[in-house]
């Protein structure tokens, strides 16, 4: 498995609920939450994440 180097989202306040986002040396994102940042990781392109962060704000300013 390859090591990501995590940064914590802008939008995290205080606290364990937080998104960290991390790419590895072969351009890969890993996507994990603050409280167990070894545990569930999803991994995707940055095509794919593109296109899902597109979505949801489309969604968002629909809803």
């Amino acid at each position: 498995m390859s090591q990501h180097t995590w940064q914590k989202s802008s939008y995290c306040a205080q606290g364990e609920a937080c998104l960290h986002v991390g790419t590895d040396r072969r351009g890969t994102i890993g996507l994990t939450e603050s409280g167990d940042p070894t545990g569930a990781i999803l991994r995707t392109t940055p095509t794919a994440l593109r296109a899902l962060l597109r979505t949801l704000k489309e969604e968002h300013s629909h809803g």
